[in-house]
């Protein structure tokens, strides 16, 4: 297998280090950030969503660029050199991705345009407090059918996200039980909007009793 930069990646990677060079330029700039509630500024974002950046994953009829994984890995070199700060890889790689690997044709037309756009910033709460392991008969989170809605109920640690008035939730896509569960009734949830928001006891940790969309 060739490895080898295209010469269209050559111009990613040479673009991806002059754009980063001057939208973190220095050590103050940095420390700054690690001060910010949200920690990474409107500017930068809003340029890598220029840039096609958000959707460089994404199918054209999503929003994206229909770019290669090489691509992405050409991309995410760079941001690794510039120790770019923000929640680039859990909305693109954790939410759109899953979204797009796993999502109905519904939530990918509704979702992944966003991201690509990058005006919705997303991630994956996926392991519980209780266990390491990627067990499906081990989740513990709930989703009680209400109406048409469904309650999730339950904890998830490794949720890289924040939730604050001034950070920047937004919907995660947690993994839960249906009421009458076995191993394979498990399903990832893609909330719409919530009637109470998740909170973070900690910056890793989401802890939800919210009700959501039914839409999966």
């Amino acid at each position: 297998m060739d490895f080898t930069y295209t010469d269209d990646q050559k111009m990613l990677k040479e673009a991806a280090r002059r754009f980063l060079a001057g939208a973190c330029p220095n050590v103050e700039w940095y420390l700054e950030m690690e001060k910010d509630e949200k920690g990474f500024t409107p500017a930068l974002w809003n340029g890598m969503a220029e840039l096609g950046w958000m959707g460089i994953l994404f199918p054209e009829e999503y929003g994206g660029i229909g770019g290669s994984v090489l691509d992405m890995v050409t991309l995410m070199e760079e941001m690794g050199y510039a120790a770019l700060p923000g929640p680039y890889f859990s909305t693109v790689i954790l939410g759109g991705c899953t979204i797009l690997a796993a999502g109905s044709e519904a939530q990918k037309q509704e979702f992944l345009p966003k991201i690509a756009e990058g005006s919705l910033r997303m991630t994956l709460a996926l392991s519980e407090p209780a266990t390491t392991q990627f067990n499906p008969s081990l989740i513990t989170v709930k989703a009680k059918a209400e109406g048409n809605d469904y309650v999730i109920d339950g904890s998830s640690s490794s949720c890289p996200t924040r939730t604050s008035p001034t950070g920047w939730s937004s919907p995660r896509a947690p993994p839960a039980r249906m009421p009458t569960a076995t191993a394979s009734r498990c399903s990832s949830w893609t909330p719409g909007p919530p009637a109470s928001r998740s909170q973070c006891s900690r910056p890793w940790q989401a802890t939800s009793s919210a009700k959501w969309s039914s839409r999966r």
